[in-house]
């Protein structure tokens, strides 16, 4: 499971995935608490992934998903790019492989 900063972003990611077996949902902007609720009760006891991008509003929202999930795993952009959907596919794939969610070794 994924979270995602926008719908941009999920469309962009789940095009690179291939996989309809792996959930992506959005925070749509900065979370507030009944939005954070409503992730909570998505994700249960599964596995997250928080990909967001590498600017001020990321870093907001990776502070308020790390308090919801503790043990998730973060992943982001590289600062340069204009956000995961403005960010050439080879590093996302790489960012992606790096986290065990794809294994570009085959492609």
């Amino acid at each position: 499971m994924i979270i995602v900063e926008g719908k941009n972003d999920r469309l962009r990611i789940k095009e690179l995935l291939q996989d309809d077996e792996i959930t992506i949902l959005c925070t749509y902007g900065t979370p507030g608490t009944e939005r954070l609720e409503q992730l909570k009760a998505e994700v249960q006891d599964r596995m997250v992934y928080i990909f967001t991008d590498n600017d001020r509003s990321g870093a907001k929202i990776r502070g308020a998903l790390r308090d919801a999930f503790p043990d998730a795993e973060h992943i982001h952009t590289h600062k340069g790019y204009a956000g995961v959907e403005g960010t050439p596919n080879d590093y996302l794939l790489e960012r992606l492989d790096k986290a065990g969610l794809i294994d570009t070794s085959e492609q």
